[in-house]
């Protein structure tokens, strides 16, 4: 059983946030299930969710500037053979941030 704890993100050098939206090559079973196991491995993903609409999946991306995005973008997404397209969105302010669930 893993511990987590709830940190500050600017605090442990995570201070950009970024939305990526993936569009993926194709929606083959090997496609999907090879892009799974892509980010399963990378810990600055700290989201990811299958979605209706444009793109396949939304990510949420936390790293320590605009330069350790473009190398995670560049060098493990755009060079999958999973990946047709990412959209970036790089977050200015949060407003709202919990984990708490509305019971």
């Amino acid at each position: 059983m893993g511990r987590v704890a709830l940190l500050s993100p600017a605090h442990v050098g995570c201070k950009l946030t970024v939305l990526a939206a993936i569009t993926l090559r194709d929606h083959a079973e090997t496609t999907v299930s090879g892009f799974a196991a892509l980010i399963a491995g990378h810990p600055e993903v700290v989201e990811c969710l299958a979605t209706s609409g444009a793109a396949d999946y939304q990510m949420k991306v936390r790293v320590a500037d605009v330069e350790a995005y473009e190398h995670f973008m560049t060098n493990t997404l755009l060079r999958s053979p999973f990946v047709r397209e990412v959209q970036s969105s790089f977050v200015l302010k949060e407003l709202k941030s919990t984990t708490e669930l509305p019971l």
